[in-house]
Formats: C-alpha cells, structure tokens, sequence
C-alpha cells in the first residue's frame, strides 16, 4: 500500500478593482399587457439614451434578463372569503452597463441617469476587467501553499515527497468583487437630475480573496 500525504492548500490573493458593472432593474406594472411592454420600453430607450450622452457606443447597455410576469392579489368577497383576484402585469428588466474604473465617469453616469426619468433601481459593483487572471493567481497561490507545506512536513518526519497523485477542488464561481458598497437613496435621485448635488467620486477598496484546494502526494523513503 502506497504511502500519501494529503495537505490543504490555502491560496490569497488582491486584486485592485479596475472595472465598474451598473446594474439596472426596471419593473413596469399596467393592467394591459401591451402599456406594460410599452411602458418599459420607454425607460429602456431612457437609459439608452443616458449611456450615449455619456459617451457609450449604442449596445453598451445589455440585456441581463426579461420576465413578464402576472399578478395576483387577494380580495375579500362578501362572505369574508379571500379570492385572487387579477391585478396586471408586471414587465422586469435586467439590465447591465460595464465599463473601466473612471468615479468621475460615474458620477456623470449616475447624473445621466437620474436626469432620464428612467427611474431603475441600481446596483453598483467595483471587480476586475479580467477575473479569469485573479482566479488563477488564487489557485496558483493554494498550489504553491500546499506544496511548502508539504515539503516542510516531510523534512520533519525524514521522509520524501513524491509525486503528485490527486488535486480535490471544489469549483465554485468566485465572488471577485470589492467590499466598497456604493448606495444612493431614492431621495437623491431627483437632486442629481435638478443638477443640484453630483455623485461622489470614490476610490473603491482592494479585493481580497481566498481558496482552498487539497493536494495528495506519494511519499518516498
């Protein structure tokens, strides 16, 4: 029977935010399915309309996902019995606008948008332009982790350690995003559209990862 070591390896790694994804979420409610549709378009053509004025190509604003929706809500008949009852259409749109770190550029775009009428709701994420870099940074980081420790517990046992049998990862998409949270109240919006107040410029703080993978090695004499 063949002698293993098994060691987990720890890997670390920060990256420095370089890319901003906008995130914008539009929900149109109406009765009638087409005023619906119609209506959300309209904010669409909106937003489409910010992101050119803010110098983006056309197509800049993607698509993240299309739900048409209807809803239900409950109603008291006379005998005091609840009965849904048919109370429109919900149209939901996910849309993304991405783009390199620029805070000045953002504040215009956040201006933009607050001045559309659009009225979405927002999320805004600090990550990294190229996050296939900094996954692999993380693993070769585990990887080298691992192996010192390994070879650190073979010295004090007087062993050898020998050939690499089997890696375990566990492949989990990463959450390579900063933990800056940059939040605007509905309050706020109407005030950068009057062009009273400008969204502030900020520089969003490092992103610090961290992955485990377990490595399985012979040993020698």
């Amino acid at each position: 029977m063949k002698r293993t070591i098994t060691v987990k390896g720890v890997g670390t790694v920060s990256a420095r935010p370089d890319y901003i994804t906008l995130t914008l979420s539009i929900t149109e409610k109406n009765m009638d399915y087409g005023a619906a549709m119609d209506g959300a378009a309209g904010r669409i053509a909106r937003l489409e309309g910010a992101a050119a004025e803010t110098g983006f190509e056309k197509g800049a604003l993607k698509t993240l996902s299309f739900n048409v929706n209807t809803q239900y809500e409950g109603v008291r008949d006379d005998q005091g019995n609840y009965q849904n009852v048919f109370a429109g259409y919900a149209c939901l749109y996910r849309l993304k606008l991405a783009f390199e770190l620029d805070s000045g550029r953002l504040a215009d775009v956040l201006s933009a948008i607050a001045a559309s009428g659009a009225e979405p709701e927002l999320n805004i994420a600090f990550t990294v332009k190229d996050p296939e870099k900094v996954s692999q940074e993380l693993l070769a980081s585990a990887a080298a982790n691992a192996r010192e420790k390994a070879e650190g517990l073979c010295r004090a046992a007087g062993v050898e350690l020998g050939r690499l049998i089997s890696i375990n990862y566990n492949w989990d998409e990463l959450n390579i995003v900063s933990p800056t949270r940059y939040e605007l109240a509905d309050c706020a919006m109407p005030m950068l559209a009057a062009g009273k107040r400008r969204a502030p410029e900020i520089e969003p703080d490092d992103i610090n990862l961290r992955d485990s993978a377990a490595f399985v090695w012979e040993l020698g004499g």
